[in-house]
Formats: C-alpha cells, structure tokens, sequence
C-alpha cells in the first residue's frame, strides 16, 4: 500500500509539472500583451495616426518609417564636394547665412560665383583677391538678369538659394525701412523670392545631370537648385480645425504676425521652384539662434510641424551638404537641432541616412503622418514649459519659462521688425 501510495504521488507530481508546463506555454506575460497590444492597434481598420487612410495610395518605395538601403563601412566615400561641382551661384551671398554658405564652399575650394545686391558690402565681407569667388552685381527681383548671371557664370551648374526678401539688420536708414515696408506691401508678386528663384531653376533646368559618379545615368541625380526656405510656410493656409488641432505650431509668433505676407510668398516661391522642371531640395529650418549651440544634431521630418531651434552655422553646413546628397533631391523638409551638449548628439556623419527615410514631394505627405510627427517634434522644444504658442515675438522659450516680457513687448502687442530688401 505504502508503495502504491508513492507510486501515485509520484504520478501525481510528473502531472502538475507537466500540467504547469502546459500553463506556462500558455501564459500571456505582460511583454505579450503589450506587443499583442501594439500588434492589434496596428492591424486595426480604424484609423491611427501610422496607417495609411483607405483613400491614400500606399507608397511601397520610401515611407516616414522605411529602413533605408543598408550601408557598410567599406562604402566608398563621397568624393570630394570640389569634384562635384564647377560653380556654385549662391543668391543672397552678403546676407548672414548666405555669407556663411559661401565660407564654407571657399573652404572646400568649390568655386562661387556670388550674385549681391551691394559689391562694396560683398567687397569688405569676402577676400576680393580669393581666386574661387567672383562677385557680381545682380538684380534677384529680375528674371532676366537673373538667367543671364548663371548663363556668364563661366561653368556655373548649380545654385544656392539664401536670399530672404527680409531683413532685422541694425544699420538699414529709416527711408530704406520704409521704402522697402511700402514696396513689399503693394507689389508681393514682385518679391524676390518670388521672381529671381525659380529664373535660377529656369537657368540651369537644361544643365547636364549631376550626380555622384559624374554623370552617369544610373545614378541618383543630385539637386542643381538647393533653397534655403523656412519653417511654417504652408501654415498659415491650414483650416481652422488644423490650427487648433496643432497650435504649438500653428499659433507661434511668424505664423500668428505673418509679416507682409512673407510666409505666403516663401509657400509660392516652393511651389514655382518645383514646377521650373530642375532638380532640386527645400530646407526650411526653425528658428535661426546663433546662441544655440551650433555643430548640434539636426532632426529632419516633414508635414511642416517642425518648432525649435537651430544654429545658423548649422544651417550653413547643412545647405552644402545637401549639394552632394541625391537622396535629397525633390524634397522638401523641415529641419531643428537638439542641442549637443557633452558630445551626446553631435551631427552624424552623413545626411544620406535621415534624408533617405523622407518622402518625395511628388508622393505627398499624408495628413496622418504629419499629425503623429506633431506630436513627437513638440516633445523636443526648448524650455520647460514647452508652448510655442504662448510666445511673443522676440521673446525666447527661456524667457517664457520665467515669465519675462520678450525685446519686442508682450505677446499680441509686439511689432515683427522686419522689412523688405533686395
């Protein structure tokens, strides 16, 4: 009996571990559920912020979540951007992120030619005696002149884009304030965004491909027109539900002021540059801080929800680089930098990687996407309090936080000094 009664527990023991076995097989951890979780909400057919609507065309080739070509470290490196290029046009060369581009070009002796309003201002900013620079007098508000400056540009192949239209500079004289302020106000189609932009698309549109293997065919070709734009330009058109849908951007102080309509003819010279039929890439970078710290790194996404800040060397490094990128070309994207502090996020090697992970303007944008990428850009503002929306004009975020009155009054009585120039 004693023998059957082990036997029996014996049995009864192999059946609760094998049983237990089972339960564990069978278990859902919470690792599980929340995958299951995930797994669910994306198979849903309702609509989230990562799945396309039923009514947009699924794009099968580059996606915001697609996982670019796979790269190695016995890649060959770009060649040099002086091999890349013959002459670099940079319009608005003497302005402050123009004057950067062109320093840093000269440095990598890429040949300039810099198409300037004022030649004694370009004289005194650049070394007139610097064999890469030519600097010509050009009218960037006439077609004309604009075409014929690349046409006897001697090789020029590609251009720059950094003119404004706008200037905050100090030392404009009150009739220069004034006569640019009516000026701009009674002929905005005449603007030079508007005009001297797509005359260079228009310039070089029947220029030899370029690309990375001189040329070749095969390759991806790169942009011949890169434009220096800006952050909130599409904004001011959005509905009134988008507004406040997505008022951390849609509410900051240049989208709420709009200025003579500056956003409106930067959203149209975008718009004339595609059409010109070159190849080309639009950055639009946040808020321009030469106190950020510069060689930060950029976040790039698209949907033009981007707010933060960038430095304006930062902006330079990335305008030239973008001239030997193909995977760039027929973009437009917006761009803010987190700032490097202790060498945590210094800038990757590369903008291949980033850039190549975007959408191509042909393809479009989905409105999904651009919401789920609001969300995730206004985690990275500045400051604490982190409500862009609740800025003045000339105040910063840190300003904000301490609930400090901003250079150019409180928010909805302050006045945007900016001005119109050539």
């Amino acid at each position: 009996e004693l023998h059957q009664l082990l036997n029996h527990r014996s049995t009864h023991q192999q059946y609760n571990a094998e049983q237990e076995d089972d339960n564990n097989k069978m278990m859902i951890r919470p690792t599980t559920i929340a995958a299951l979780v995930v797994l669910v909400t994306l198979s849903s057919t309702t609509t989230s912020a990562f799945q396309t609507p039923s009514n947009t065309r699924i794009i099968s080739t580059t996606t915001l979540f697609s996982t670019p070509p796979e790269r190695t470290s016995d890649q060959p490196p770009k060649p040099p951007l002086s091999t890349l290029v013959k002459r670099v046009a940079v319009a608005g060369a003497t302005g402050r992120t123009g004057k950067l581009v062109v320093q840093q070009l000269l440095s990598q002796n890429v040949p300039v030619l810099a198409l300037v309003r004022d030649t004694d201002k370009a004289m005194s900013a650049f070394d007139p005696t610097n064999e890469l620079l030519t600097i010509r007098k050009t009218d960037l508000g006439s077609k004309d002149d604009v075409i014929t400056a690349i046409q006897e540009g001697e090789g020029v192949d590609c251009a720059m884009w950094c003119a404004t239209g706008f200037s905050d500079a100090p030392d404009q004289s009150i009739w220069d304030k004034v006569s640019a302020i009516f000026g701009f106000a009674t002929n905005s189609q005449g603007s030079i965004d508007a005009v001297g932009l797509p005359a260079l698309g228009e310039a070089l549109a029947k220029s030899p491909k370029r690309t990375l293997a001189n040329g070749s065919d095969k390759s991806a070709p790169l942009p011949k027109v890169v434009m220096l734009s800006s952050a909130g330009v599409t904004r001011p058109d959005w509905t009134d539900e988008k507004k406040s849908a997505l008022e951390g951007c849609a509410g900051i102080p240049i989208v709420r002021l709009n200025p003579f309509g500056i956003l409106g003819v930067k959203k149209q010279s975008e718009e004339e540059l595609r059409n010109c039929g070159t190849e080309y890439t639009i950055f639009r970078p946040g808020g321009l801080n030469d106190k950020w710290p510069k060689n930060s790194r950029p976040i790039f996404s698209q949907g033009d929800v981007a707010v933060g800040r960038i430095n304006r060397e930062d902006v330079a490094t990335i305008l030239v680089d973008l001239l030997s990128t193909p995977e760039a070309t027929g973009k437009t994207f917006e761009g803010v930098s987190i700032a490097n502090s202790d060498g945590y996020y210094p800038p990757a090697e590369s903008l291949s990687v980033a850039l190549d992970r975007l959408i191509l303007d042909k393809d479009g944008v989905s409105e999904d996407v651009a919401r789920a990428t609001y969300a995730i850009m206004q985690q990275l503002l500045p400051g604490e309090k982190q409500a862009a929306a609740e800025l003045a004009m000339g105040q910063t975020y840190e300003q904000l936080d301490k609930e400090e009155i901003g250079r150019l009054g409180a928010r909805g009585t302050e006045e945007a000094p900016i001005v119109k120039t050539a």
